[in-house]
């Protein structure tokens, strides 16, 4: 799904406006489980990406909170997700501060093995990691990974 404007709105069952359905952009042939379509109808109004300031912010306006992972908000040798309350926001991306890094496409983490510099995943209602029962975003129920076009 391909974003040219600065923002973007990210819901989930609902439309809430123009923006990313996340129950359109998984379209199966079988209808998803039932912990999937339980966290989906906790999104309500989602997310709100948007480009400011040579910063990447997320705006959660949703009831629930959300939890966010990005090579430029955690400490790469203990990588957690952070935790945006509902109504709250946070740069979920630097680009300075990635530069300053310098990962490159190389960098890889013993345990998740390659991770893309340029990427962000949230994972909507659910956490993950040491602090949870779920270690990893991919056994939570709903979340995505958002591709940023590396700065040029």
């Amino acid at each position: 799904f391909p974003v040219e404007p600065t923002a973007v709105n990210v819901f989930g069952d609902d439309p809430y406006g123009d923006g990313l359905n996340l129950e359109t952009l998984a379209q199966h042939s079988f209808s998803p489980p039932e912990s999937v379509q339980q966290a989906r109808r906790k999104i309500g109004l989602g997310v709100t990406l948007s480009h400011e300031e040579n910063c990447v912010w997320v705006y959660n306006r949703s009831e629930n909170s959300i939890f966010v992972s990005s090579l430029t908000l955690e400490d790469p040798d203990s990588p957690s997700p952070t935790k945006v309350p509902a109504g709250n926001c946070l740069c979920i991306f630097d680009p300075v501060k990635a530069a300053q890094q310098n990962y490159g496409w190389n960098f890889t983490h013993p345990q998740f093995g390659p991770i893309d510099p340029n990427s962000v995943r949230i994972s909507f209602v659910k956490g993950w990691g040491q602090k949870y029962s779920r270690r990893e975003i991919m056994s939570c129920p709903c979340w995505l990974e958002i591709l940023l076009a590396p700065c040029r």
